[in-house]
């Protein structure tokens, strides 16, 4: 991963290394904790000390981390308890949004839907940027739908959404052509201007994943 001046970022050195830490977080597998101490972070950031420990105060207040004094911060495993409650939220906010643009499809947005997708299928050996565009995927879809409040309420959960797509992709090979051919079924329903069809086509995705990820859906 590049430091935080290969980065480039705009912002204060908090700001930048809080993002540079976020996304970090992000790409460590779901099921190890981690201990990240103020140290080797700034190193790995290329910035000092004190923007580090700022960031993971702020990461600490958010709930991705928890500080232990004089060991570091520990980023803790996402419990399956964490990915149901996660994918449960994602269905709602998800299936309201497919629906309602499947009842107006714009074929320009259905144009950038494929572009998406062609720029996934470039990088299907690439678990971490498959993973971004995976991402911006279902990213469009939300914003597009046009409801701000669930836009930002979305957003809050993607780096716990990064961290359980990373290890679904990486712990089976097939499991980035599923999501390939599952995204273009959703494509597919919205082209048709079908709500009923997009609906399904999300929610067998969903689905899917929660089978990647090893963890039993309740009834």
């Amino acid at each position: 991963m590049s430091s935080v001046r290969q980065a480039g970022r705009p912002g204060s050195a908090q700001d930048v290394t809080y993002r540079f830490l976020k996304q970090r977080i992000a790409e460590l597998p779901r099921d190890g904790g981690t201990f990240l101490t103020e140290s080797e972070v700034a190193e790995a950031a290329g910035t000092s000390r004190t923007p580090v420990r700022e960031a993971l105060l702020r990461l600490e207040a958010e709930g991705f981390l928890e500080i232990v004094p004089k060991k570091g911060a520990f980023v803790p495993p996402i419990s399956d308890a964490e990915v149901r409650a996660v994918m449960e939220a994602r269905e709602l906010v998800e299936d309201w949004c497919v629906r309602k643009l499947a009842e107006r499809v714009d074929e320009a947005f259905l144009g950038e839907l494929d572009d998406l997708l062609a720029k996934q299928r470039e990088v299907v050996d690439e678990p971490v940027r498959f993973i971004e565009f995976d991402r911006a995927f279902h990213r469009a879809i939300v914003r597009r739908a046009g409801n701000p409040v669930l836009a930002e309420f979305y957003e809050s959960l993607r780096e716990r959404q990064v961290r359980m797509g990373l290890r679904a992709v990486a712990g089976s090979e097939t499991r980035a052509g599923t999501v390939l051919s599952e995204h273009a079924a959703i494509v597919e329903a919205l082209r048709g201007g079908e709500p009923e069809a997009a609906g399904e086509a999300l929610a067998k995705h969903l689905s899917s994943t929660m089978t990647a990820l090893r963890v039993e859906e309740r009834l």
